[in-house]
């Protein structure tokens, strides 16, 4: 089985990797072309890029994969097979029907679950329990082709993005070893999804998705402070300068606003207020209980325990974080 692997991101290496060792005839590996980075504006390769000339695999960096000129040098590759793995452009038709076995995506949720491009962040942000990934037959939709083989992945009750990220890699290089021969050997049903996703559309994370509103309750900031771990970080403000939170927990809930309940004190204006400011961190008052503050990093230091930071930089309970 002839495969061509299209990718590009750090999540789309382990997979590469695993056909590498499977002992796959990779006839072509398609990536991303290179971008410039960091203050020189450095020409940088995809993390695909590197590991397939590490394997002296041969590299194409289309800027359009669905320009003519791109989908002749595919077909060249003779692709049995195209293994698509967060390649980040929309694939066109005519490389969809050009492998005989089609192009297989190994999509990182549960299909049809988080359908879109950040669906692990996306699960952390909404508290499940279980993720998982899914090999799943690419069609000209959005993440709706026919699921293939899928494998379960449980999300431990401190996971962040970051760890999500490590665990559904792993299990879909897996898991897309284990499901090739199968396909090859006609061994794979395919089951069809229904029309509609079984939640929201796991769009693009963007910066701001990391910005705090501390109006929600204690339980929805720890689960966004996860999910933004380790970009785009979730952030607040203190004394006007930006603050990163990295690690934090919830101690109480009340099932509604306790400080309302107290009198002079507004749910909305309390929100975001610093309670306690002590060796066990920043406690803060939310929209829905408290959420201790335990790792963090202000703009221009060092990323640190709150402990240690509050011995050089004081923060006085009352003072209130966000704009």
């Amino acid at each position: 089985m002839k495969v061509v692997f299209m990718g590009t991101p750090d999540f789309s290496v382990g997979t590469l990797e695993a056909l590498v060792e499977a002992g796959y005839e990779i006839t072509g590996v398609v990536t991303q072309p290179d971008k410039p980075k960091g203050r020189g504006k450095q020409m940088m390769p995809t993390p695909v890029k590197e590991a397939a000339e590490k394997h002296g695999l041969p590299v194409y960096q289309p800027r359009r994969v669905r320009d003519a000129e791109a989908i002749e040098e595919i077909r060249k590759m003779e692709p049995d097979v195209i293994v698509v793995v967060a390649f980040g452009q929309i694939i066109p038709k005519e490389i969809l029907d050009m492998p005989k076995y089609g192009c297989i995506n190994v999509h990182a949720s549960l299909l049809p679950a988080y359908r879109g491009a950040a669906p692990i962040q996306w699960a952390v942000m909404n508290g499940d329990e279980v993720s998982g990934v899914t090999i799943m037959k690419m069609d000209e939709g959005l993440d709706t082709g026919d699921m293939l083989t899928k494998v379960e992945v449980p999300l431990a009750a401190d996971e962040t993005g970051g760890s999500l990220f490590d665990k559904l890699a792993a299990a879909g290089a897996k898991l897309l070893v284990e499901t090739l021969p199968k396909l090859e050997k006609g061994e794979v049903t395919p089951e069809k999804q229904p029309e509609i996703s079984t939640t929201e559309y796991a769009r693009m994370i963007k910066k701001e998705d990391g910005k705090i509103d501390w109006t929600k309750s204690a339980v929805e900031i720890e689960r966004q402070i996860r999910a933004m771990s380790p970009w785009p970080s979730a952030f607040t403000k203190v004394n006007g300068k930006n603050l990163k939170i990295w690690d934090a927990k919830v101690i109480a809930m009340f099932g509604g606003d306790l400080f309302s309940k107290i009198p002079g004190q507004n749910p909305t204006k309390s929100a975001g207020k610093v309670w306690v400011a002590d060796e066990t961190g920043l406690h803060v008052k939310t929209g829905d209980g408290i959420l201790v503050i335990e790792e963090l990093q202000l703009e221009g230091k060092k990323r640190m325990k709150t402990a240690d930071f509050l011995r050089g930089y004081a923060i006085e309970p009352g003072t209130r974080l966000g704009e």
